[in-house]
C-alpha cells in the first residue's frame, strides 16, 4: 500500500505542470555606428508576461501581456531595429533625463549661475536635449529570484553634459513581478548641485493593434488640477481646476470623449499634452488607470511623483499615426527649475534622488 501510494503521488506530481521561474533572456539587438553592441534584456515572469529593455536609452522595447481570454500581445509602440531608435524623435519607450518635459527658453539659474541647455523644442529644452538619456548606452546587470526578474541599468552623465551641472550617476532598475507588475526604481547622485527629473516615455495601446487609436481607452486620473500652459506648452504656474472641463478624469471616461472639444488648452496641445497635479502628495499609491474594454486589458499606475503628464501621441507620424498610443509620464512638473513655487527638482551632493513608478497589468 505504501509503495503504491508513493507511486501514485509521484505520478500525480509528474503530471502537474510546474510554473516556470522568472528569468532574463539577453540577445543582441544591433550595433551602433561606433561599433558598440546593444542588447535586449527580456524579463519573463512565471505567467508568461514579458518586458524587453534595451541598454540603449534604457528603452522599454516590448511589453507582452494577456487579454481576458489569454491572448498575449505587445502593448507599447516600438521599433524592430536599432537604427530606428537612433533616429527617433518621438522618444518611443525611452528613459527621459536629465530633465523630463520642458524647460522654458532652455535655461535656468541655480545658486546665481545661469545654465544654458539644448533648445530642441522651439526655444525650449525638451526631455534633456538632443543627446539625452534616450540616446546613450547604459551598463546592464540582471538578477532573478522566485518571484521576479530584474535588469539594472547605470549611466554616468558628465558635468555639463547637455548643459546640466554635476557628474550625475543614475541607476534604473526594471523589475517584472509574478503579480504582473513592472516596477521602475530610479536613483541618482551628484557631485555638484543640479536638477533632476526622470520618467519613462512608453506609448501604451492596450488593444495590441497599433493601427487603432487609443481614443477608445477609458482613462482615470486621481487629480483635481492640471497645470495651465501657454502657447509654448510651458506652465503659467496657474493650477486649473478640472471640474466641468475636458480634463476631469476623476471618474473613468473615454480619452476621445472631449479631445476635439475646442477647449483652448486642448487646442494648444493639439490634444492632451498636459501635466496633472496628483492628489497623492508624493506617496506611493494608485494615481491613474487605463482600460481597454474590448480586450479587458487594464493598466494601473502607481508612483511617488507629484505629477503625471498625459500625452496622447498628437504629433506621431511615420510608422505610427496620431493617437496610436498614450504616454503616462510620472514626473515632477515641467519648468520646475524656473518655478520656485513648484516641488523642488534640485539635487545636492549630500542627497540621493529616488523615484518609483509601477505599471500593474491585469485583465477583466
Amino acid at each position: 500500500m505504501g509503495v503504491f501510494s508513493t507511486f501514485l503521488n509521484d505520478s500525480i506530481m509528474n503530471s502537474i505542470p510546474l510554473k516556470l521561474l522568472p528569468k532574463v533572456q539577453k540577445e543582441i539587438f544591433g550595433i551602433l555606428s561606433s561599433g558598440v553592441e546593444v542588447f535586449t534584456y527580456t524579463l519573463i515572469n512565471s505567467n508568461g508576461y514579458k518586458v524587453s529593455i534595451l541598454n540603449y536609452g534604457a528603452i522599454i522595447q516590448n511589453i507582452e501581456v494577456s487579454d481576458s481570454v489569454g491572448n498575449f500581445e505587445n502593448i507599447v509602440l516600438n521599433y524592430d531595429n536599432l537604427e530606428a531608435y537612433t533616429k527617433d524623435t518621438s522618444f518611443i519607450g525611452a528613459t527621459i533625463g536629465r530633465y523630463a518635459n520642458r524647460i522654458n527658453d532652455a535655461k535656468f539659474t541655480l545658486d546665481g549661475h545661469l545654465y544654458e541647455l539644448d533648445a530642441n523644442d522651439g526655444s525650449n529644452s525638451l526631455h534633456g536635449g538632443f543627446g539625452g538619456f534616450n540616446k546613450v548606452v547604459w551598463t546592464a546587470k540582471t538578477s532573478t529570484n522566485n518571484s521576479s526578474a530584474s535588469v539594472s541599468l547605470s549611466y554616468h552623465s558628465s558635468d555639463m553634459e547637455n548643459g546640466f551641472p554635476g557628474n550625475l550617476f543614475t541607476t534604473i532598475t526594471y523589475t517584472l513581478t509574478n503579480s504582473n507588475s513592472l516596477e521602475i526604481y530610479y536613483t541618482s547622485t551628484t557631485d555638484k548641485k543640479t536638477v533632476v527629473n526622470l520618467t519613462n516615455h512608453s506609448y501604451f495601446n492596450l488593444s495590441g493593434n497599433f493601427r487603432k487609436t487609443v481614443l477608445d481607452h477609458h482613462l482615470k486620473i486621481e487629480s483635481d488640477y492640471t497645470l495651465e500652459v501657454n502657447s509654448n506648452l510651458i506652465p503659467t504656474a496657474k493650477f486649473d481646476k478640472v471640474t466641468s472641463t475636458p480634463f476631469d478624469f476623476r471618474q473613468p471616461k473615454l480619452i476621445g470623449q472631449h479631445i476635439t472639444s475646442g477647449n483652448n488648452q486642448l487646442r494648444l496641445g493639439s490634444g492632451y499634452d498636459h501635466c496633472w497635479v496628483l492628489n497623492s502628495e508624493g506617496n506611493l499609491q494608485s494615481v491613474s488607470k487605463i482600460v481597454h474594454k474590448a480586450t479587458g486589458r487594464t493598466l494601473e499606475v502607481f508612483t511617488t511623483e507629484p505629477g503625471i503628464h498625459i500625452y496622447t501621441g498628437n504629433h506621431l507620424k511615420g510608422l505610427y499615426n496620431k493617437h496610436s498610443g498614450v504616454c503616462l509620464e510620472t514626473q515632477h512638473f515641467p519648468n520646475s527649475p524656473n518655478e520656485p513655487g513648484f516641488p523642488t527638482v534640485i539635487l545636492s551632493p549630500e542627497d540621493t534622488y529616488r523615484s518609483t513608478t509601477i505599471f500593474k497589468f491585469s485583465n477583466q
